[in-house]
């Protein structure tokens, strides 16, 4: 399997709607970042991914850049939800199934944490 694979593989999971299948994509011990700043694993990557899910609109993916080394690949992935768009910086790495998971979800790429105003 190509590591972009996993990106095509979220998609259909999200789009099914079903959480379970959303949160297979990712290691057990993977890392989700549903706001720039904050990141959750475990429950918490499974309710903050379930937020997304809420919005009943489907993702649409195109990875754009993938590269990879010696099973952990880098993926930059453009994705679009409803009206809005964004793109992604993953970490992913194949297993010994061969099928590739998340080890870090960055769907907001660059973006940064918002500033204190202190």
């Amino acid at each position: 399997m190509h590591p972009a694979s996993v990106a095509h593989e979220f998609a259909r999971a999200f789009n099914s709607r079903d959480a379970h299948a959303v949160d297979a994509v990712y290691e057990p011990g993977g890392l989700f970042v549903p706001q720039p700043g904050q990141t959750v694993t475990a429950a918490a990557r499974q309710a903050a991914n379930q937020r997304f899910l809420d919005l009943g609109l489907p993702v649409d993916v195109r990875p754009r850049h993938v590269y990879e080394h010696d099973g952990i690949a880098l993926l930059i992935v453009d994705w679009t939800i409803g009206d809005v768009t964004g793109t992604a910086t993953d970490v992913a790495r194949r297993g010994e199934d061969g099928r590739w998971r998340y080890v870090i979800d960055n769907p907001f790429g660059t973006a940064g944490a918002p500033r204190s105003t202190d």
